[in-house]
């Protein structure tokens, strides 16, 4: 059986007993989310790194004490989750520019440049927007739209109600359309 074939539940139990090559294969398959996660909660892409090295970190040591109780991929953005909200509570905020992808993930050769920097606009938009929210709906929306995490999921990484993550939804939408309006 390849490896991308073998159930999260099967590769956490294999890294629990300290299989090296499952819990490989679980941050190849999952890393990028909580990257993607972390880099847009925090706007610093050394403390992002830090963050998501420390929350598998934190998994690999835990992994023997995870029950199962939830999916493996919302373990791990609840453990993602919390080391952002230590970093946050470490440093001072300060106002970089965040962008919404990685310069690697751009595409240099775009066929339209008029089309491209338009797209390139309404996603530094967007982000200003994003970093204008506090970090309970930034969080809950990055999960819900980003990571496509159900709002049972997304209550069960930031440790809150699902009626508390519809709330925290609902204000960050409607602070998006407010600041985005313009590009309707």
């Amino acid at each position: 059986m390849d490896a991308d074939e073998i159930p999260d539940e099967v590769l956490a139990r294999r890294a629990a007993l300290l299989d090296r090559a499952a819990f490989r294969v679980i941050v190849d398959r999952h890393g990028p989310a909580l990257y993607r996660y972390a880099r847009r909660m925090l706007d610093d892409p050394q403390d992002t790194e830090d963050c998501v090295q420390e929350a598998f970190a934190a998994a690999w040591t835990s992994l023997p004490q995870f029950a199962g109780r939830s999916s493996l991929r919302t373990w791990l953005f609840a453990i993602t989750a919390h080391k952002v909200r230590s970093s946050q509570r470490r440093r001072t905020r300060t106002a970089l520019p965040l962008p919404f992808v990685a310069d690697d993930e751009v595409d240099r050769h775009a066929v339209d440049p008029e089309r491209s920097a338009e797209g390139t606009d309404l996603l530094e938009a967007l982000n200003a927007a994003l970093r204008e929210l506090p970090p309970g709906p930034r969080s809950a929306w990055l999960l819900r739209e980003v990571e496509g995490l159900s709002y049972e999921q997304i209550a069960e990484v930031s440790g809150t109600t699902t009626s508390t993550v519809r709330g925290q939804l609902h204000r960050a939408r409607g602070h998006l359309v407010q600041r985005m309006e313009a590009w309707r």
